[in-house]
């Protein structure tokens, strides 16, 4: 009888097992290395104990004995990509759930994510993905959040980024409601343990002081229209007898701002990660309704899940109505969003690819691809965005988190993080949809295999509605 598809899979990435000594060659294959915009054709890439061995000329390059072959003809070979605000459960989950969501990301090339909303129990959950003993993508582990309720206090903030540090988090979450004096605080200890802050930008900091406090990640654009007003609005913001509605703050907005945003950004060292489809689901005029039923991707999501979304986006719109947003004030945000996404990556700042999933609508691994295209509609050129997903993080992991920064490009020495393509990206990121296999830490998982989990994942899917 047939093994259950994906514990047969984690069975075979588990440490101590054949898998990790095999060596599998990918035999004349393009090559995107992204250390540099280029690719190299009719390659031969082997890889060995989980990373990238050896590359060159498939005319040239000996196929090891006993290697598994896989054939390149065609195809195009690259790093995997990473989505860089996750929300893992924040509360231990059944395993099969813990299981499904990995693969849901191992199946759409995403084998690395950074989780935003942590817990003690991630912890180990990261040990086991970053081992190989479960399937899944390198797994970095933001604290429990520091925010306005759990950080009242610049003396509370000191002690929560310590106690955060010792217990073996990579990084610290921010979210909203912070006060200037707590954020300060955490800031200043943060340096002192070795630790970095990554998140929201709260309302009484602003995108000044997270840029000149060199927050290491920004995200969602965070502050920056905001900061992008007239100075008569910024008074009126500050009030606190001025009620400001939304769409005011949009038609405010500067555009001519942005630059100079983005060049301090890049100046800082400030990493943003924009999160631009979760903020394009907020602003569509699609209903509730007409969300669910054009993304096939919801099929992947349990009934919960789903309803959930949909009442968010019915709240949202209420809320809208309620301030008098219109359509065109929506669709204004939209906009000025993709143009200081475009000025970032004008000036070289930094972007990280990310989308926080799951939140509203947004299905591991399956939102990062339409957050993609978001980017595309943005300006971005294909090189920017692959670059986001993949040797940036790279960057960041090593230099921000001082972490293992061996992976998100493909060279001799690189963890084996690959996506096999039928297309070429470069010409237009939707090609990333097009994946011939995801191999992650030397385990190949193939183009059949995922069509297979995601079979069985939908039947789990279809049990719960």
């Amino acid at each position: 009888m047939r093994l259950h598809l994906l514990a047969a899979i984690a069975l075979t990435g588990a440490l101590g097992t054949p898998a990790l000594a095999q060596v599998t060659a990918f035999v004349d294959v393009s090559v995107l290395p992204m250390d540099r915009e280029r690719v190299l054709e009719r390659q031969t890439v082997i890889v060995r104990d989980g990373k990238v061995a050896s590359i060159g000329p498939a005319s040239s390059t000996s196929v090891p004995a006993g290697a598994t072959r896989i054939d390149g003809r065609g195809k195009f070979l690259m790093p995997g990509l990473a989505e860089m605000h996750s929300h893992v459960p924040p509360q231990s989950a059944a395993e099969q759930v813990l299981k499904d969501i990995m693969f849901l990301y191992i199946a759409n090339g995403v084998t690395t994510i950074r989780g935003m909303l942590g817990a003690p129990y991630q912890i180990d959950l990261a040990k086991r993905l970053n081992s190989g003993q479960m399937l899944g993508p390198t797994f970095f582990v933001a604290a429990p959040s520091l925010n306005g309720n759990t950080a009242p206090d610049p003396a509370t903030a000191a002690r929560l980024v310590r106690e955060h540090k010792a217990a073996g988090y990579d990084l610290l979450k921010i979210h909203p409601g912070p006060s200037r004096a707590s954020y300060d605080s955490a800031v200043v200890v943060a340096r002192q343990v070795g630790i970095t802050l990554g998140g929201h930008v709260p309302a009484a900091v602003g995108i000044d002081r997270a840029i000149e406090a060199r927050q290491a990640t920004i995200d969602h654009l965070d502050g920056y229209l905001e900061g992008s007003v007239s100075d008569e609005m910024k008074r009126r913001i500050a009030s606190p007898t001025d009620t400001v509605r939304p769409q005011e703050i949009w038609r405010a907005v500067q555009p001519a701002k942005f630059r100079d945003y983005a060049r301090r950004t890049k100046a800082a060292g400030v990493y943003n990660v924009p999160t631009m489809y979760l903020w394009e689901n907020f602003g569509t005029t699609e209903t509730a309704e007409q969300i669910v039923a054009a993304r096939e991707e919801m099929k992947y999501a349990t009934r919960q899940q789903v309803n959930g979304w949909m009442n968010q986006k019915r709240q949202r719109a209420n809320f809208d109505q309620q301030m008098g947003v219109t359509a065109a004030d929506a669709d204004l945000q939209v906009q000025l969003r993709r143009q200081m996404l475009k000025a970032l990556a004008d000036e070289g700042a930094p972007l990280l690819m990310g989308t926080d999933s799951p939140q509203m609508f947004n299905v591991p691994g399956f939102a990062l691809h339409r957050e993609l295209q978001v980017a595309a509609k943005s300006g971005l050129t294909p090189w920017q965005i692959l670059q986001s997903g993949t040797a940036t993080v790279a960057k960041y992991a090593s230099e921000v988190l001082k972490l293992d920064g061996a992976f998100g490009t493909v060279a001799p020495g690189m963890r084996a993080d690959l996506v096999m393509l039928d297309a070429n990206p470069l010409q237009d990121v939707a090609n990333l949809a097009k994946r011939a296999g995801v191999m992650v830490r030397g385990k190949w998982v193939s183009g059949e295999e995922i069509r297979r989990g995601l079979e069985e994942l939908e039947g789990r899917m279809k049990a719960t509605q």
